[in-house]
């Protein structure tokens, strides 16, 4: 079957790069398949996962990324995030505690000067994170 380069790279520098069969996103439009072939197009994503279909594999790989844009040309897609983690590479218990803060100030009524779509945002990462990894 055909495959298409993929590269997922943040201001850190790169996070995957390999030739897949299909790229599965979210990006704020919703849902996005992309497979070899796919007409050019620049979509801003979502905080979400990235799943990429190897050929010949069952398996797919899993990236988190927060945000940033897919560019897709005939023969490559390149997502730019603001970061990015494949699932091996995430800490889970550092995820964990980033989720039991983020869940604890939303609901800490007291203090009044909380940014709350900060803090949401921050949940939003590491519950993605944490889906990632299998141990949500």
């Amino acid at each position: 079957m055909e495959t298409i380069k993929v590269s997922v790279v943040t201001p850190d520098g790169p996070v995957y790069e390999s030739d897949v069969e299909m790229v599965i996103t979210k990006a704020q439009s919703g849902e996005l398949g992309i497979l070899p072939g796919h007409i050019p197009m620049v979509a801003p994503l979502e905080i979400g996962v990235v799943r990429l279909f190897k050929s010949g594999s069952k398996e797919e790989d899993l990236v988190a990324v927060s945000g940033g844009f897919l560019e897709v040309r005939t023969d490559k897609v390149t997502i730019l995030a603001q970061s990015a983690e494949r699932a091996e590479d995430i800490d889970v218990e550092r995820a964990l505690r980033a989720k039991e803060r983020a869940e604890q100030r939303m609901q800490d009524q007291k203090a009044e000067d909380i940014d709350f779509r900060r803090v949401e945002l921050a949940l939003q990462r590491a519950v993605n994170r944490l889906s990632v990894t299998g141990k949500q």
